[in-house]
């Protein structure tokens, strides 16, 4: 079964290397939390457009601020990596929608919103990207970038089931339905009907598992961390306890020692002056 790292190779979404110079991976880091926001603004502005809730003028400019944030993402990243070619091989993706997705195409070719969708590729990215930092953060304790984490994935699937889903008008509704699958309650007052629904909500439900175990094996660190700085502390005073007291023990010695020293060369001088007064 391929490792994620496999998938996302096959998907052109894998990222910088790991081998790659300190310098890229660092901006990677950087750019990591915007490309997750972004994602984030093509759903809301995709269930947006689905309502016709946008006009032509805004569609427009979130298109070009879309496609130049996934333009200066890649110019960015192929400059400071060292093997361009590999990079740009690892994240073939990339080039697809900056390339069909360059608005002004859309004007021209006949089938818009097919394009369009080219930005929900992005989420795939997004996922892969959510669970690859997830491991980060569980090796960090790291609880309040986690909360946050699952804070962001609960709101963009709240607006892709009330995208796809017709029981689910709304996105409140869509919000607090994901909440509830995410967390396993499942109260039962929302639940998706079609087969579109229902494939997502078994993703997220295998989604929510793995949010919850991370969460709760990052609380038990946590709380296993602070008692073991703890016991720590009570170490470290032990042992200068026990410093104090050899140094202590160290300096008796020394002074029995001199004692015994003194008291040998006061009966060695006594014994010399008996043996003159004999004689």
């Amino acid at each position: 079964m391929p490792n994620q790292d496999n998938i996302s190779h096959i998907f052109g979404l894998a990222g910088v290397d790991n081998r790659e110079n300190a310098k890229a991976k660092r901006w990677a880091g950087y750019l990591e939390w915007p490309m997750i926001l972004l994602a984030l603004w093509i759903i809301v502005s995709w269930y947006l457009e689905a309502g016709h809730h946008l006009t032509e003028a805004v569609i427009g400019v979130t298109d070009w601020i879309v496609w130049l944030f996934f333009l200066a993402e890649t110019l960015i990243l192929t400059t400071l990596v060292d093997k361009k070619m590999t990079y740009l091989k690892r994240n073939w993706i990339n080039l697809v929608i900056i390339f069909f997705g360059f608005p002004l195409i859309w004007w021209y070719f006949p089938f818009t919103g097919a394009l369009r969708t080219l930005r929900i590729l992005a989420m795939l990215g997004l996922f892969l990207q959510i669970s690859k930092t997830t491991r980060k953060l569980l090796s960090r304790h790291n609880l309040g970038t986690t909360l946050a984490l699952g804070f962001v994935i609960i709101i963009m699937a709240g607006f892709i089931i009330a995208g796809i889903e017709p029981g689910i008008s709304n996105p409140m509704d869509g919000i607090w339905w994901a909440l509830v699958t995410m967390t396993t309650v499942g109260y039962g007052d929302i639940v998706p009907e079609s087969t579109a629904g229902r494939l997502f909500a078994s993703v997220l439900i295998v989604m929510g598992l793995g949010m919850i175990s991370a969460l709760t094996a990052s609380f038990a660190a946590f709380f296993l961390s602070e008692d073991e700085s703890q016991l720590r502390r009570k170490e470290n005073e032990i042992l200068r306890k026990v410093n104090r007291l050899e140094s202590e023990l160290a300096e008796m010695r020394a002074l029995l020692e001199s004692l015994a020293g003194s008291d040998s060369k006061s009966t060695s001088n006594t014994s010399t002056t008996s043996k003159k007064s004999k004689d």
